[in-house]
């Protein structure tokens, strides 16, 4: 590709917005069972992924609790520690934690595509007098030479 070729493809290109929820397309298709598979997936990642999950599945492992204390098992503590109490409370935690870091990173996304839209306007219109100016150039050249 020439450079000519470049800087008249640069000055078509439109800035695109690309946010964490246009990638659902991209996992599992965009097709009716692509959709309807992503749709269930993000309900119940919505319904996990909560704080209240996270208080209800700490409750629920705590029934298993009083048993595990009286078996006196180390085995058996670790095995409620690391399986009832641990994977169940911070499932819905990781979650939220990740739904944060994404809507950040949307944020920061939104932010930076509204900054890159500003310099490509200015680009442009700075490209822009700069052709005109080599035009301008161009005359008094052929002027001076006449």
């Amino acid at each position: 590709m020439t450079n000519r070729e470049e800087v008249t493809k640069a000055k078509s290109h439109k800035p695109k917005l690309i946010l964490n929820r246009d990638a659902h397309k991209t996992v599992h298709g965009d097709n009716p069972i692509g959709r309807f598979n992503t749709r269930i997936a993000v309900i119940i990642t919505k319904s996990v992924g909560s704080m209240w999950m996270a208080y209800l599945f700490a409750l629920i492992s705590l029934v298993a609790l009083p048993a595990a204390i009286m078996s006196h098992d180390p085995i058996i503590i670790v095995a409620w520690i690391s399986q009832a109490f641990l994977q169940l409370v911070l499932l819905p935690i990781i979650i939220v934690g990740q739904n944060v870091q994404a809507e950040a990173s949307d944020a920061r996304a939104l932010n930076d595509h509204e900054t890159l839209i500003a310099i490509h306007t200015l680009t442009s219109e700075i490209h822009n007098i700069n052709e005109k100016q080599s035009e301008i150039l161009e005359l008094l050249k052929k002027r001076s030479d006449n």
